[in-house]
């Protein structure tokens, strides 16, 4: 008896084991991404102070960390111990397609990606996550950055159906985002609703993208914190979930 208990525990064993450290296969819920680019660390910083009172979590994509203060790295810290995650935009900025289209892919990893990553190791940052400078992208780039980063985040601008979009999260690496910028003309309160509603009651992951928050417009690349509110309010009166663009990588299908 106590034999076949002993051979009982050494086949059941590693099976036990498995199912304790196998990565949650669980699909994801319904919720929304919400990503900020560029280096707008003090807007950024004041925007989370209006909403944690809705316990978000966005993720934080920064360019030009060099020029960036020792008080303004401070906030970005801040925001990453509080659960936000803080990612790579490039080092200058530079228009990725077009950089690519008069230098080639190798000076562009030397210029743009390298040095930002080496920096923002140095001031602290694991960076994992990487959202194109304007949002432009190409096959050739992607399959470079495939291998720096978990997480490749575009833009989108049009404005059909939701149901078409690529907005939301579909187990790929390669992402797209809705920008909320209220500058920009396809932006409307009505649409942005259609694309939550249709998250909600699809059980998607909606990627958005802002660049500056504001309390009031007057320049481009501004999002109103009235909108960011919008958007965490419906969140919470519709049991929605926040996630940041590294935690997508939980459900990326091999490509």
């Amino acid at each position: 008896m106590r034999t076949l208990l002993s051979s009982l525990i050494v086949i059941f064993l590693p099976f036990s084991f498995l199912s304790c450290t196998k990565k949650d296969v669980k699909k994801p819920e319904a919720g929304v991404v919400i990503t900020f680019d560029d280096a707008y660390v003090d807007e950024w910083f004041h925007a989370d102070q209006v909403l944690k009172k809705y316990y978000w979590k966005a993720t934080f994509n920064v360019c030009r960390i060099d020029s960036i203060g020792v008080p303004e790295q401070g906030f970005l810290h801040q925001m990453e111990a509080e659960g936000h995650e803080i990612a790579g935009h490039g080092y200058h900025h530079y228009n990725a397609v077009k950089f690519v289209s008069q230098n080639g892919i190798q000076e562009y990893l030397k210029k743009e990606i390298h040095p930002m990553l080496v920096s923002m190791k140095r001031r602290g940052f694991h960076v994992t996550s990487f959202a194109y400078p304007y949002g432009e992208r190409s096959p050739l780039l992607d399959s470079k950055l495939k291998k720096q980063f978990k997480i490749i985040r575009g833009r989108a601008f049009c404005g059909d159906q939701p149901e078409k979009e690529g907005y939301y999260f579909h187990g790929s690496k390669y992402v797209y985002a809705f920008d909320i910028d209220n500058s920009h003309l396809h932006f409307s309160y009505h649409y942005l609703l259609e694309l939550l509603d249709y998250a909600k009651k699809n059980n998607k992951i909606l990627l958005l993208c802002s660049h500056r928050p504001v309390e009031e417009v007057t320049a481009n690349y501004q999002t109103k914190i009235e909108t960011l509110e919008f958007v965490c309010n419906y969140v919470r009166l519709n049991h929605m979930k926040y996630y940041r663009l590294k935690d997508l990588s939980d459900w990326v299908k091999k490509e």
